[in-house]
C-alpha cells in the first residue's frame, strides 16, 4: 500500500492536515505525521496541539515515500518554508518522480523550490504571488504532473479524494465518500452508488 508523509509546523490548519490523514487511514494507506518543531507536539493555527507520528529528525530520507504533503494555515506555511529539510525533502521527492502536495498557503514551498515553473496551480488566493512561475487557476484543487494543489479549507475533502485516487481504484474512492457521507456534495444517494 502506498506511504505518505505529511510534515506539520506550529500554525498549521487543523481540517488540511487531519481531513486527508483521516481519509487515507480510512483507505489502508500508510499516513504518517512529521514533526518539524523538535518535538512530537505540534500546535495549530487555532491553538490545537497534537501529537505527530514522528520527528522529521528520526524520520530518515523520505525515499520510501508514495506522496509528501504540506498542509496549509499560518504561520504554520511559513515555518515549513523555512524548514531547510522541508524545502529539500519536497524538491528531492519531485525530483525522483514521486508526487508532492500543498493546500491554501503551503503551495508557497513548492513556489518557493521552483518546481512550479510552467504548472498549473492553485492556493488561497492571497498567496497565488508566492506560486512562483505557475499559472493560478483558482480551482479548489488542481492537478499538473506529479503536483497536486488544493485552495483552502473548503476545498480539503475533494482535494483528499482526488489524491487517494492515484493510490487505490476509483471504485473504492466513491465507497468511502459514501460511507462518509460525502456523496450527499455529490449528488448521489447513498443508494445509487
Amino acid at each position: 500500500m502506498a506511504k505518505v508523509y505529511e510534515f506539520l509546523a506550529n500554525g498549521f490548519e487543523e481540517i488540511e492536515a487531519l481531513a486527508p490523514v483521516d481519509i487515507f487511514r480510512r483507505a489502508g494507506l500508510t499516513v504518517k505525521t512529521v514533526s518539524v518543531t523538535g518535538s512530537q507536539l505540534v500546535e495549530s493555527s487555532h491553538g490545537i496541539t497534537i501529537k505527530a507520528d514522528l520527528l522529521f529528525e528520526q524520520a530518515g530520507d523520505f525515499s520510501d515515500a508514495d506522496l509528501l504533503m504540506i498542509p496549509g494555515g499560518m504561520p504554520g506555511s511559513t515555518n515549513l518554508n523555512a524548514h531547510e529539510g522541508v524545502r529539500q525533502a519536497m524538491r528531492r521527492q519531485y525530483d525522483a518522480g514521486r508526487r508532492v502536495a500543498a493546500i491554501c498557503a503551503a503551495p508557497m514551498v513548492l513556489g518557493s523550490i521552483g518546481i512550479l515553473q510552467g504548472k498549473r496551480a492553485t492556493c488561497s488566493p492571497g498567496f497565488k504571488k508566492y506560486l512562483t512561475g505557475a499559472t493560478y487557476t483558482g480551482a479548489l484543487f488542481e492537478e499538473d504532473g506529479l503536483i497536486t494543489t488544493g485552495e483552502g479549507p473548503a476545498a480539503t475533502l475533494p482535494y483528499a479524494y482526488h489524491i487517494l485516487g492515484y493510490f487505490v481504484p476509483e471504485a473504492d474512492v466513491k465507497a468511502l465518500q459514501v460511507k462518509m457521507q460525502y456523496a450527499h456534495l455529490m449528488g448521489i444517494e447513498p443508494t445509487q452508488a
